[in-house]
């Protein structure tokens, strides 16, 4: 019975630290080429910009905002998953332009993203 509670207890607390800390994600894509290449791996943390539920969009508790030039993962106004770098953060809202221009669909195509959208920030890619 140890064995078993013991690995309920490692799945609850790897569920909860992708719930609400930090996530895993594989890069899909040439948009962030140079920087980031397709297929890489990428580490979100999700608690960079504050605090929300997951099944929940809006923030409970915000600390902060993107700054330019940070890599966010965020939700187009599409709804589509997105990678992308923070160009302008203004009024609540953020430009997003992919580093491979040419292959890249941004804030250029589908206008200001709500910072509410963004997941979290990339770490070290």
């Amino acid at each position: 019975m140890n064995g078993t509670k013991a690995v309920l207890l490692a799945f609850a607390a790897a569920l909860l630290l992708k719930l609400f800390l930090f996530d895993f994600m594989i890069a899909q894509g040439h948009s962030m080429e140079p920087a980031i290449k397709n297929g890489t791996i990428l580490v979100v943390n999700k608690l960079r910009y504050g605090l929300r539920f997951p099944w929940h969009q809006d923030y409970i508790v915000r600390w902060a905002q993107p700054k330019t030039g940070e890599v966010v993962v965020f939700y187009t106004p599409l709804g589509e998953l997105a990678v992308k770098r923070c160009v302008v953060l203004a009024g609540g809202n953020f430009i997003a332009e992919g580093d491979n221009i040419q292959l890249s669909y941004d804030s250029r195509a589908y206008g200001p993203v709500p910072a509410d959208n963004i997941i979290g920030k990339v770490l070290g890619y």
